[in-house]
């Protein structure tokens, strides 16, 4: 199972000027300056912080997002950028607080949806929750549906649903395009997993 990401190559393709002026000029810390007023606008912070993530400036990404999300706490990918990073760094119940900020800014987003299971798998949180949670999200997920599918899956392997979980693997590899060799990947692996736990639970 993997996060739904928050930086298309898209975006990080058009911040990829701004992040080098700003590098250069220093702007990750000008803010500091006595009577300095941001220019940069909620969306600009976003783009600027997906660049300085791309190019492995981690603090300064999350001061980026940060911003962002100040300047408008409604910016629901800023949100779901703050908490892939948080999830990233193992500090789940600040990921969960970021995946939840960002569906009360856009109800239904399938990245926070399937982000916010994901974190209930990963800290043993409510089962119930994240499968409701990916299932409203494959409602919307488009292209994304293999994501949410593979989370999908591993909660019914949690759960011990193994005829369920290893269904939601046919359909996610039926829907992934055969040159996506990572999803590919992801979903050969929790095949594996569920069935070495249908074996074990045959073996009883």
């Amino acid at each position: 199972m993997g996060l739904i990401d928050h930086a298309p190559a898209a975006i990080a393709k058009c911040a990829a000027g701004l992040a080098l002026a700003c590098l250069l000029a220093g702007c990750a810390h000008i803010s500091r300056v006595a009577g300095y007023r941001d220019a940069l606008g909620p969306e600009e912070h976003l783009r600027l912080g997906v660049s300085y993530e791309e190019q492995g400036l981690r603090n300064e990404a999350l001061g980026q997002y940060r911003l962002a999300v100040k300047r408008d706490p409604k910016l629901a990918e800023g949100w779901l950028a703050l908490g892939n990073m948080e999830f990233n760094d193992g500090r789940l119940k600040e990921a969960g607080t970021d995946f939840r900020m960002a569906l009360k800014a856009a109800p239904h987003h399938p990245g926070a949806s399937n982000n916010l299971a994901m974190v209930a798998l990963a800290g043993n949180g409510s089962l119930t929750e994240a499968e409701a949670l990916a299932q409203d999200a494959l409602l919307t997920a488009g292209a994304l549906r293999p994501y949410v599918l593979d989370t999908l899956a591993n909660v019914y392997l949690r759960e011990r649903r193994y005829a369920e979980a290893a269904a939601a693997v046919d359909q996610a590899e039926a829907e992934t395009p055969p040159g996506n060799s990572p999803v590919l990947a992801q979903l050969l692996e929790t095949r594996k997993s569920i069935d070495a736990g249908k074996a074990l639970q045959e073996s009883k």
